[in-house]
């Protein structure tokens, strides 16, 4: 239902984009580079996170780790991530194919700036094996995304988008 969800959202809101499926697992960033022909920080991870009484999922480039001061300097309490069988149950997404399309239940969306470093991000598509070609600014505003800043700085990756 998962992979289904998301085909249906795109073909609502997007139909020019299609959702790649591949032989090959994508369920981890590393795993997903490879099976796309990316850059690891082109991966578009989502995670699921509860900041008090707040679930949200925050999506953030592969690379990028989330940075707990600047997560409670925009939300306030500190982020706890989900267990797996309370993020399928909120998303309908398993973990390894979470993103913010076609989701179970209508959650916040969160774009981490450090999206913005590449042209094309390649996000999950609600499965472990499927994922799509996107735009940063394209994902958020389909999915009605508030853009934030909440990764860790990191050394050695440019901030020239690619």
């Amino acid at each position: 239902m998962s992979l289904e969800s998301v085909r249906n959202f795109f073909s609502l809101k997007a139909p020019e984009i299609d959702v790649i499926v591949t032989e090959q697992s994508s369920a981890t960033v590393q795993l997903a580079a490879e099976a796309h022909g990316v850059d690891a920080d082109q991966i578009a991870k989502t995670i699921c996170l509860r900041a008090g009484d707040e679930t949200m999922l925050v999506v953030m480039s592969g690379m990028s780790r989330l940075d707990n001061r600047k997560f409670r300097d925009r939300f306030g309490p500190k982020p706890r991530m989900l267990g797996s069988d309370e993020v399928v149950a909120l998303t309908s997404h398993p973990v390894g194919g979470v993103c913010p399309f076609g989701l179970a239940t209508p959650l916040p969306v969160y774009c981490d700036v450090s999206l913005k470093r590449h042209a094309i991000v390649v996000p999950a598509a609600g499965a472990i094996n499927a994922a799509v070609r996107i735009a940063p600014d394209h994902m958020a505003e389909l999915t009605g995304a508030v853009w934030i800043d909440v990764a860790q700085e990191q050394v050695g990756v440019s901030d020239t988008p690619a």
